[in-house]
């Protein structure tokens, strides 16, 4: 049935008048941002942004007391040049070298007191950092949240602090060699073919709970040109024995040698390992869990770390 004639002059009687008041939308926002800028300082502030919590955080001036309550925040701030603002960091803190010399204001429960005594005017926090968050929003404080389940993630984290804390700059250009470390890594590995991909297992502790797929490490193994053999399950999740030695990895990466030193040992001498190519190949190595699991700047290290693992001929 057609349409009758008045409704359709309607419809584009309507249409012509929300397309005017979005053009004068844009007119008054175009101002508004025009005004933004004009009352901003050479160094980019006052700004506000939108961090990974959904919050609008409004930076007044640019930061000169930060505290960082988890370690990737804290890596990323040094990696930008904004090692000098920190004046506190979490427990678990322990790169680069000049976080020795911070304050130390609690583990994943942050001691509120021990952050609000530092008078910081930013505070830098990963939304695994959970409740500690919102206490400290409620002290009054400013705190940025950055959120990152894989690699182009870890660079928008980079992106925020670098606005958050005036770096822009370095945080541009910290992303511009990371992206040139992964396409230097996609390059060897283009011309493998998938029949020659080796298959991974990575064990993240003795029972046997591994990285899926929308983890770091899932992320890396497909980069450099391997098959993660728990990418069909998602996030960090615990597998049978049965499972894993059904699908008989050709390379076995743990991540806790840092904590046991025997790690690797101990998967080799598994009895019921003993069919698995990656034992009989001895093909068993300890990763460095701060570089392959924490999304910061060293990240791409990471990448390069599993890249040798899985093919050591390429990556001498």
């Amino acid at each position: 049935m057609k349409a009758n004639r008045w409704i359709v002059w309607m419809m584009l009687a309507m249409l012509l008048l929300v397309t005017a008041c979005g053009q004068g939308s844009q007119s008054v926002e175009h101002t508004d941002k025009k005004a933004e800028r004009s009352s901003q300082t050479s160094d980019g502030f006052p700004v506000t942004l939108q961090d990974k919590s959904g919050t609008d955080v409004k930076i007044a001036k640019k930061p000169t007391r930060i505290v960082s309550i988890i370690p990737n925040t804290t890596e990323i701030a040094f990696a930008i040049g904004a090692g000098n603002e920190i004046v506190g960091v979490s427990n678990y803190d322990n790169y680069p070298a000049g976080v020795a010399k911070k304050q130390k204001v609690g583990d994943l429960k942050v001691n509120r007191e021990k952050v609000v005594a530092l008078n910081p005017d930013l505070v830098l926090a990963d939304s695994s950092n959970g409740e500690a968050i919102n206490t400290l929003r409620k002290a009054g404080l400013t705190v940025l949240v950055t959120e990152a389940k894989n690699i182009d993630e870890v660079y928008k984290s980079i992106g925020l602090v670098g606005q958050a804390t005036g770096h822009t700059g370095e945080a541009d250009k910290l992303v511009h060699n990371m992206q040139a470390d992964v396409r230097a890594v996609q390059e060897k590995v283009k011309t493998i073919p998938d029949e020659k991909k080796p298959k991974v297992w990575v064990e993240v502790d003795p029972s046997l709970f591994t990285a899926g797929k929308g983890t770091f490490i899932d992320d890396m193994i497909t980069l450099a040109g391997g098959k993660n053999i728990a990418s069909d399950v998602a996030g960090w999740k615990q597998l049978s024995e049965e499972k894993v030695l059904e699908r008989n990895p050709d390379i076995i990466l743990n991540t806790y040698g840092y904590y046991d030193k025997e790690a690797t040992a101990k998967i080799l001498n598994r009895p019921t390992w003993q069919h698995v190519k990656a034992v009989q190949a001895k093909r068993v190595q300890a990763l460095d869990s701060d570089i392959v699991i924490r999304p910061g700047p060293r990240i791409t290290q990471g990448l390069q770390e599993v890249a040798r693992a899985l093919h050591p001929d390429l990556f001498r």
